[in-house]
């Protein structure tokens, strides 16, 4: 026994003993390196099946562009010109003279109005959905003033809601619930890849304005 001590203290500088605890250290390091390799392939399988999922459920993976990516108004604009362009929403006949809530004095001036609305609402549902009538109504209500008297608060019109609502479900981007209408996924896929196009045009209009700077610094 203290023979394999010299030899062990002349080759290894310690005693056996120790070496072995160090064989079993490095096995157990060695396991733990496995685990947390293992695992950290497991989790970029699962977020490469959500994104497979996504991509193959809304139409194409369009960089993983959504409505929370571009400013609103930018996005109801756009929404807006796509649906008149298209013509799946048509303002009723009430539209030029009618306002949009008790508390407004006078109807809207802008002659587009309708799908403005429109593309709001489809907005809302995106964000807020299940939504129904009395929900939109109460997020387009306002102040109303009634002379010297307090004002207080005045939901927005009903049938313009009720009318929007009926004309997107037609149309194909909402359904009917018990609780309100939900998106449809052809209505989620059509809002994502308008925020898409905005954002490309943002991308495309913020490198030319890179550019110049980094000349002249």
């Amino acid at each position: 026994m203290l023979f394999e001590e010299e030899i062990y203290k002349l080759n290894l500088g310690r005693p056996p003993e120790s070496a072995g605890n160090e064989i079993v250290e490095r096995k157990i390091a060695s396991n733990n390196s496995r685990r947390e390799e293992s695992f950290g392939k497991s989790i970029y399988t699962c977020f490469c099946v959500r994104v497979l999922v996504c991509s193959l459920s809304f139409g194409g993976l369009k960089d993983l562009t959504t409505v929370y990516d571009v400013p609103p108004h930018d996005l109801i604009a756009a929404v807006a010109q796509e649906l008149k362009a298209a013509g799946k929403v048509q303002p009723p006949e009430w539209a030029e003279f009618a306002k949009t809530g008790v508390n407004r004095e006078m109807a809207p001036t802008n002659p587009d109005w309708w799908f403005v609305r429109c593309a709001s609402v489809l907005r809302r549902i995106y964000i807020d959905g299940p939504v129904g009538v009395s929900r939109l109504r109460s997020f387009y209500g306002g102040k109303h003033r009634k002379g010297v008297a307090t004002g207080f608060f005045a939901k927005g019109s009903g049938s313009v809601a009720r009318e929007s609502l009926q004309q997107l479900e037609k149309a194909g981007y909402v359904k009917k619930l018990k609780k309100g209408r939900q998106m449809t996924p052809a209505g989620q896929a059509y809002l994502d890849g308008v925020a898409h196009k905005i954002r490309s045009k943002m991308q495309g209009s913020a490198a030319p304005a890179a550019q110049p700077a980094a000349d002249s610094a």
